[in-house]
């Protein structure tokens, strides 16, 4: 067997050593002239092909010292050296070839690996590997007197920006009965994995893993594929979206070891023992909240997925189970109970299970426990695929696309280094790659701009590693007249834009940007957006980092915690004129009702993405739109920082058709998510956090309500005139985390909205202490809106889970979770 795959891959040597014109990639053969704006190092080298480094990838020779040098040279952020860095991003290339190890990779922070999509380079193991992964995604640190069993080198809930694409890991060569994972990828928001290939010994009693993720917050990963194995994924993360992945031939194709709330779609399960196990420690420790699985295909397979939820549901809401549109052929027992018993029979044929879950169920008054059959959510035709599935793109990589179809910003005169105004010569390069009808390429750096960047229509953009367009100065700054940093189309026009792999920030003061403004209406194919993020505050150069906007001070701060929350589960107006005029609060320091001192220089954003009403027809792909919390760039013991960005993500789209897959939104002062007099809306495993610093300032600090803008009015609200926030909390009006007005047909496949501060302290958010952070935190408002569904909502911090115009529909008591509070089925009527 070895002697036979030694032959194989010494064909495949022979093969690759001849890289043909058709295998050729254009992000090898294009110019890099990326920059890391605010480096300490002026020579520092962002685009690293590992064969620059000594790698050979001949399948002979060790790789990886050189693979290793190629990610770590620079002086970057690895694992026990710091928490965090936007300062040093590399994209490590590896052109085809086989790849030998001996010991694991070892990824930095801010860090994209990236094959050759056309010919997938193969990182194999060599037959004396021993090590715990492949590619460690966040190593562990050996241990010490106060931790005996070490840690892992970053904090994987703070673990952000950072993807692996066009990969192979094969373990088959290594000893089958070591334990051995292919990826270790602990990991949080705006990261992915995309078309990567896991290899695993097949052998009997093997121990080899695919991916392995036991703690984080993410996440989004696509287009996984997994051979053999003793299990295809071992998964724990608070949350996570996960599409397309497919299985053959392992004993378990998924591991779920814990979750707050996980969305399957498109999971292909071929010839398994064991399709989904979420038992875990059983029913008495079941530390698996939720999991949505939509979508998806199970085949020659005993068993299609184990449970501990009994046949006699408890008030318990853990392991909630929601299965839509899965199909089976040839698996003996669909869904396995606590005690082996059949919750869900199979079929030695074909069986279509149109929906049926496990849970408690609000229609809309509840709570009502069940298990078994349910109706499904009806799906708009524009939210779907010919064959009845949702929608769904994977990022374009544009792989037979020559070099020369791309035009760089850089060469356009574009500096990217965070001081010059890149203004002009971006929106030169923006219309020259219109003209020419070519991909525009947005070199690696930071491009300062102070008026509007307007992409045109049937726009396509891609960024080198994480390219980050930020706004600067006084047209940004007037909050009675906000602007768009990014307009995507005037309102009226009709095309569609591919944009992918880029952040757009906001530097100081910027009271009046609205960092991405969407007019375009897409018909037919969507429009897409991919891997494209905002940040506003917490990195260097933003002038929103610890120094300048330290936490605010109440008499009830104690003091803030580091970064993102960990939880212990786990082992407007354009320049033309397109948006409405706004009337606000001066920007001047002032004082709430709170006692909070607001730092004007903080106020920073005032609405981070807009689909307005002429917009429609938008696919968004793991798209994180977040309000800086603490200070990525920071060696401070503390990093938390205090910045105002108004509002996360406003949809008014008439027409609708949007998809939000693995999309994120926090820390926003009045809302995250807010929909109004919208429809047709899909939205898969979303994710909120109310800001930290909230209630001091609360929600009515430092914007103003803004009618044309369906702003939630909480100074009319929080005296008891209608729905609020702090209802019953003595005026502790924080945040909504998802708000629908006048809105029909919006499905929700999946949803963690989050509270887990009060004055950055997470006393309000610990288990026993009342849910206390918030009243509430959903809000379905407007005699107009109905056909709400939502699968899986999951909430931490807020007495009420839901209400509709101002009266609670469901009380966390009756929901509780592992940690937090689930619902698993909710219908508005």
């Amino acid at each position: 067997m070895r002697t036979a795959l030694a032959l194989s891959y010494a064909l495949i040597t022979i093969l690759t050593s001849k890289v043909t014109a058709e295998s050729s990639f254009w992000l090898e053969d294009i110019k890099h002239q990326g920059v890391a704006a605010f480096s300490s190092n002026s020579s520092y080298q962002v685009f690293r092909n590992v064969k620059d480094f000594g790698a050979k990838g001949d399948g002979v020779s060790d790789d990886t010292a050189a693979i290793n040098l190629a990610i770590s040279s620079g002086g970057r952020c690895g694992p026990g050296l710091c928490q965090s860095s936007t300062q040093s991003s590399a994209l490590v290339y590896f052109p085809s070839g086989i790849y030998q190890i001996s010991k694991p990779i070892i990824d930095y922070y801010y860090t994209q690996l990236i094959g050759n999509p056309n010919e997938i380079p193969i990182i194999k193991a060599a037959s004396n590997f021993t090590a715990f992964a492949l590619i460690d995604g966040d190593q562990y640190q050996p241990g010490n007197a106060a931790n005996p069993a070490g840690s892992l080198g970053f904090n994987s809930t703070n673990v952000f920006y950072r993807q692996i694409r066009n990969l192979e890991l094969d373990t088959t060569s290594a000893l089958s009965n070591l334990s051995i994972n292919c990826i270790h990828w602990p990991t949080a928001q705006a990261t992915s994995l995309q078309n990567v290939v896991f290899r695993m010994s097949d052998a009997p009693g093997t121990q080899h893993q695919g991916l392995f993720i036991e703690a984080g917050s993410g996440g989004f990963m696509s287009d996984l594929t997994f051979y053999g194995g003793l299990t295809g994924a071992f998964f724990g993360n608070q949350q996570f979206t996960s599409r397309n992945l497919t299985f053959y031939g392992a004993v378990v194709a998924i591991d779920q070891i814990f979750d707050w709330g996980w969305t399957y779609s498109s999971i292909n399960i071929s010839n398994c023992s064991v399709g989904l196990n979420m038992t875990n420690a059983g029913p008495s420790m079941q530390a698996v909240g939720s999991i949505t699985f939509i979508d998806s295909y199970i085949e020659n397979t005993p068993v299609g997925i184990v449970t501990s939820y009994g046949l006699d549901p408890s008030s318990a809401s853990n392991g909630s189970l929601i299965l839509e549109n899965v199909s089976l052929q040839n698996v003996g027992v669909a869904v396995s109970g606590s005690g082996n018993v059949t919750a869900l029979a199979g079929s030695s044929g074909s069986k279509k299970i149109a929906a049926w879950g496990q849970g408690h169920e609000y229609a809309p008054e509840g709570p009502a426990s069940f298990q078994g059959v349910i109706p499904t959510f009806s799906r708009p035709g524009g939210l779907v695929a010919n064959d009845g599935k949702y929608y769904q793109r994977s990022k374009p990589t544009y792989a037979t696309t020559p070099a020369s179809q791309f035009l760089s910003v850089r060469t356009y005169g574009a500096k990217g280094d965070g001081k010059t105004d890149d203004t002009a010569a971006l929106q030169k390069a923006i219309d020259q790659a219109d003209v020419d009808r070519k991909i525009l390429f947005i070199d690696a750096g930071t491009y300062r701009v102070t008026k509007t960047i307007t992409l045109p229509v049937n726009a396509k953009i891609v960024g080198e590693s994480y390219p980050v367009i930020m706004s600067s100065g006084q047209f940004f700054m007037d909050m009675s007249s906000p602007q768009p940093v990014i307009c995507v189309g005037e309102p009226g026009d009709v095309g569609a834009v591919e944009w992918s792999d880029m952040i757009i920030s906001t530097q100081g003061a910027q009271s009046g940007a609205i960092l991405i403004e969407w007019n375009l209406a897409s018909s037919g194919a969507p429009s897409g957006m991919w891997d494209v993020h905002t940040r506003v505050g917490g990195f260097t150069g933003s002038q929103l980092q610890l120094a300048d906007c330290a936490p605010i001070s109440t008499s009830s701060n104690p003091g803030a915690p580091i970064g993102e929350y960990t939880n212990s589960t786990s082992s407007s107006s354009s320049s033309t004129g397109s948006s409405p005029a706004k009337t606000m609060n001066s920007t001047s320091a002032n004082s709430n009702s709170t006692g909070a001192t607001i730092n004007p220089s903080c106020i920073a954003a005032y609405m981070s993405m807009y689909i307005t009403k002429s917009a429609s027809g938008l696919y968004m792909e793991n798209v994180w739109l977040w309000t800086a919390d603490h200070d990525l760039d920071s060696n401070q013991p503390n990093t938390n920082i205090t910045v105002y960005a108004g509002r996360g993500l406003y949809i008014e789209s008439q027409e609708g058709n949007i998809m939000l897959v693995g999309t994120a939104v926090e820390h926003h002062s009045l809302y995250q998510y807010q929909l109004a007099n919208t429809q047709n809306i899909f939205m898969g495993q979303i994710q909120t956090e109310t800001a930290y610093y909230q209630p001091s300032p609360d929600i009515t600090s430092p914007f103003s309500p803004e009618p044309s803008l369906n702003d939630p009015n909480a100074a009319e609200l929080c005296m008891g005139n209608g729905t609020c926030t702090c209802r019953g909390n003595d005026g502790n009006c924080d945040a909504w985390g998802l708000r629908i007005i006048d809105s029909q047909n919006i499905n929700v496949y999946g949803a963690g909205l989050y509270s887990f501060y009060n004055d950055y302290s997470t006393t309000c958010s610990q288990p026993g202490n009342g849910e206390a952070c918030q009243a509430s935190i959903f809000s379905i408002e407007g005699a107009k809106t109905q056909n709400v569904n939502v699968y899986n909502l999951n909430t931490i911090g807020a007495t009420s889970m839901i209400d509709r115009d101002g009266t609670s529909l469901a009380n966390y008591a009756d929901n509780v979770d592992v940690f937090p509070d689930t619902i698993a089925v909710f219908r508005s009527g």
